[in-house]
Parts: structure tokens; C-alpha cells; sequence
């Protein structure tokens, strides 16, 4: 096994000091890391190719659909600690040559809509929603928003609108196909519905850097993928559903957030390809260095409320917190480096034989090498 990197006594002096400051610095995007993110474990899934042709209809009754398993039901965006979901949403996924399949069955007593121009902000309907990182560095992400009305909006997330965005609005999905199937009777508050469900199919070629992938994933390859769902209180006015008044909407997610920001990348689940055949079992690996990557998020995110604070970038971790509490240990001691733009910050790890890193940037660039 190669030698450990060799580390300063004040960097893990520093490192050591900063974690014991971690409960301390409460109020900003650190506390929210800290206290309602870093225990959460992604959620995964294992998608698998389609044994027999599916036709977009928005009725996953396909014989592939079959086979593939529905995800655990959608929670609460922060997590178990809210109240379970009103109703019931859930989804599934296949893949084969040309596209990358998504099912979803929502749960609702009154289907409703309103929106009907394609990439109007769909969230204002209740609607259902994809976020997608092919290489998770939580850089370069797609977002994809429909309702009950089949209105979809797609778009590109440079980087996390809290790091400066911006968003690709303008970005599109040649090829796309999306159906809704309405279980009841839409816009008609008089009678009781058992909800909505739909159809996706993504081509390949759209999810990627130009000229775009040619095709499927390889065997065991790993995305970040979410599932969001929007739904709004609401009441009937002269036989119209209308949203109750300033109430805010419920966020309901298969992998929770710990926050309400459904632009935390990094806290995405795991959506890991196989060729292998329904009834072969897959093992869906952890996150590599879990302790490493904790600790360049955790100084990403103390930076952010650093800079806020201080107008710069802290350059040191000493900067980041003075001395409080009981000194702990600390599994990963990070590398703190200035740019010409920012910082950025290493951590390394011991992957069986192999050494490796976990880099983030002043912008959330996150990348495992």
C-alpha cells in the first residue's frame, strides 16, 4: 500500500480546530450542512436495459415496466424529521440503445393544471421533476419540470444557482417523448381522482457535452439523479381549484435534501447502470471516501459563509473558526490552496491499495480523482 500523504502538524492542528467549531457557527449554509445534510445516505437505484420495446403513453404497463422496480416512496425534502407526504409518488427507471426511460406514479385526489406554454416555470402546477449529473461534479446538471398537462421545461444548470448559476434556459432535448395518463378527470374539482402518471424517454445523445453520448452507460456506471415532486394546498372557488393563499408549497423527493434546495448536487442519489437482466443481483457501491468528501464540503460551504462575512475567501483553515470546544479527530485532513480565482480544496483517502482525492473549488466543482 503506498505511504499516506505527509501532513503538517498545523494542518491537522488547523483541520482539528475547525471541526470542533463546526457546532458553533450556526446560521449559515455550514449550520444547514452540518446539523441537516452530512448524516443523510443517498438513496440508489439500479437501472437496468429494457427486454421488450416501451411505448410512451404515459402508462408504464409495458411488459419491461414489469421488471423494473418502483423507488422507495418520495419523503419530504428535509428529510424524515418533517411529516410523511400527503400522497403517495413514486417512479422507475430502463434503459436501452437510444434513450433513457423514467416512470412516475403520483398519488392526488384532484388533478390539476394550468400551464400549457413549453419552459414556463412548471412548479407553479404541481408538477414532477428530474435532475440529472452524469459525471457528478455538480457542474453541467439538467433539470427537467412537467405537469399533469404533458407542459415541460428544460433547462441547464451551469453550476448551482448559489455559486452564480447561471441557468441554460434555452437548452432543449432534441428527441425527447413525454406522456401523461390522468387517472380521473383533470380541472374538475367535482369529483375525486386517483392521481397521474407519466412517461419519459431522454435520448442519450441530449445528456452530455456536444456532440452529445452515443449511447447507454457502461456496466456500473454512476450518475447523481433526483426526483422531486411540487404540490400545492388548495381549495375550490366557484367550482375552480385555486392554491390556498400564502401557503408554501410541499417538496417531495426520493433522495432527501436535509435542506429546501433541490440545487445541492452533491446530496443527489446514486443512479447506477447495469446490462445484466432482471433477476441478477447488483451491488450498488457506497460513495467512495465518504469521510474525504464530508470534509472538502464541509470547508466548501464554511467558505461560503466565511466570504459572506469577510468579503474574501478564508486562506487558511485556522481562518475559518477560532478555537471552541473539545478538540475531536478528524478521519480526512483537507489541503487548503489559494487560486487566482478563489481556493480550491483537497482531501485524501485510501482506496484499498490506491491513494485518491476528493477536489472541490470556490464554485462547488466537486471531482473524485
Amino acid at each position: 500500500m503506498p505511504c499516506p500523504p505527509k501532513i503538517s502538524l498545523r494542518a491537522v492542528t488547523g483541520w482539528l480546530v475547525f471541526c470542533a467549531t463546526l457546532p458553533t457557527l450556526r446560521g449559515g449554509l455550514l449550520d444547514g450542512w452540518r446539523n441537516r445534510m452530512q448524516s443523510i445516505v443517498p438513496r440508489s437505484y439500479v437501472c437496468r436495459p429494457a427486454a421488450t420495446p416501451i411505448v410512451i403513453d404515459g402508462r408504464p404497463d409495458d411488459a419491461a415496466w414489469a421488471a423494473a422496480p418502483w423507488t422507495a416512496d418520495f419523503v419530504d425534502i428535509e428529510g424524515d424529521a418533517k411529516p410523511k407526504p400527503r400522497f403517495r409518488t413514486r417512479a422507475k427507471l430502463l434503459w436501452d440503445d437510444r434513450y433513457l426511460y423514467i416512470a412516475a406514479e403520483l398519488e392526488e385526489p384532484h388533478v390539476w393544471g394550468t400551464l400549457t406554454t413549453h419552459d414556463t416555470v412548471i412548479f407553479n402546477d404541481p408538477d414532477f421533476e428530474v435532475f440529472l449529473d452524469p459525471d457528478g461534479d455538480t457542474h453541467g446538471y439538467y433539470e427537467f419540470e412537467m405537469n399533469a398537462l404533458n407542459t415541460g421545461w428544460d433547462l441547464q444548470l451551469v453550476k448551482p444557482y448559489i455559486d452564480g448559476g447561471p441557468a441554460r434556459n434555452e437548452w432543449e432535448i432534441p428527441g425527447l417523448q413525454t406522456a401523461v395518463h390522468v387517472r380521473g378527470t383533470i380541472n374538475n374539482p367535482a369529483d375525486k381522482d386517483l392521481g397521474w402518471t407519466l412517461e419519459i424517454a431522454m435520448p442519450w445523445a441530449a445528456l452530455g457535452p456536444p456532440p452529445g453520448r452515443s449511447g447507454p452507460p457502461g456496466e456500473g456506471e454512476r450518475w447523481r439523479l433526483n426526483f422531486s415532486r411540487v404540490e400545492w394546498h388548495v381549495t375550490t372557488e366557484d367550482g375552480v381549484t385555486r392554491k390556498v393563499p400564502k401557503t408554501p408549497e410541499d417538496n417531495w423527493v426520493w433522495s432527501p435534501q436535509g435542506v429546501v434546495d433541490m440545487h445541492r448536487p452533491e446530496m443527489w442519489g446514486v443512479l447506477q447502470f447495469t446490462h445484466r437482466p432482471s433477476g441478477e443481483a447488483v451491488t450498488v457501491a457506497p460513495i467512495p471516501g465518504k469521510a474525504a468528501r464530508d470534509a472538502v464540503l464541509a470547508v466548501y460551504y464554511a467558505q461560503v459563509d466565511f466570504r459572506k462575512a469577510q468579503g474574501r475567501w478564508a486562506l487558511t483553515l485556522d481562518e475559518l473558526g477560532p478555537v471552541a470546544g473539545t478538540l475531536a479527530p478528524a478521519p480526512s485532513v483537507p489541503t487548503l490552496r489559494a487560486t487566482s480565482d478563489g481556493y480550491e480544496c483537497t482531501a485524501r483517502f485510501a482506496d484499498g491499495a490506491v491513494q485518491r482525492t476528493w477536489r472541490i473549488r470556490q464554485d462547488r466543482w466537486l471531482r473524485l480523482e
